[in-house]
């Protein structure tokens, strides 16, 4: 692998674990992954507690502002598990824009995006919060270009579905692929942004974000 000033994984975040090193929540911590992490260690992008899946952490505060704040926006596809079956008119509704409430309970109407019903991805194992096989449910493959806080999990909601799952599986071609729950595998410098579709990586023209939270590696565990 390439030397690089900087270091750059992805993880399979399981459920029941928030993004983040330091807590001062009892509740289960990136630090408690069983790998070594390098100092100055950051989430990208997080997941919330009860979602999976694909997690980038990177020691290099620029991707922040690389990823999500540039003019083009990056894709993030996810396979979602709701409750019922989901007709046509929900899905032409989901992929059209639908209302959502966001920060401050103001009324959003949400980006076209791709919506499909999908098998159940073979891929996954078993979850508590999945619905069990005999219960009417379906499974979505969802590909959006925004992020609003929570915002899967209220577009569905607002359709009428309840989110049993939600697993994100790929950023661009940043792919989860077979690696298991819990586990990290570490990408090199110039592979990580051509999977990531980020031309202008190199380019001293991006600041870093200065608001990034420091969330640095757990010293002990």
């Amino acid at each position: 692998m390439t030397q690089s000033r900087y270091r750059y994984f992805i993880i399979n975040k399981p459920a029941n674990m928030v993004s983040q090193f330091v807590s001062s929540d009892e509740v289960r911590l990136l630090g408690d992954l069983d790998f070594d992490f390098p100092e100055g260690t950051h989430a990208i992008g997080r997941l919330d507690n009860h979602s999976e899946g694909l997690l980038i952490l990177t020691t290099n505060k620029r991707v922040t502002n690389l990823l999500f704040m540039g003019q083009v926006p990056h894709k993030r596809t996810y396979w979602v598990n709701v409750g019922h079956h989901v007709s046509e008119h929900t899905l032409q509704l989901l992929r059209s824009g639908i209302g959502i409430k966001i920060k401050g309970g103001v009324e959003y109407v949400t980006t076209p995006c791709e919506v499909k019903i999908i098998s159940r991805p073979a891929v996954l194992t078993k979850h508590q919060n999945e619905t069990y096989e005999n219960v009417p449910n379906t499974w979505l493959e969802i590909s959006l270009t925004e992020g609003k806080y929570h915002q899967i999990r209220k577009m569905v909601r607002t359709a009428g579905h309840r989110c049993k799952r939600l697993v994100r599986v790929s950023i661009e071609d940043l792919e989860l692929a077979d690696l298991p729950p819990g586990r990290v595998r570490e990408i090199e410098e110039t592979e990580f942004f051509r999977l990531l579709k980020i031309e202008n990586w190199q380019s001293n023209d991006v600041p870093n974000k200065s608001q990034t939270e420091p969330l640095v590696k757990k010293l002990e565990r």
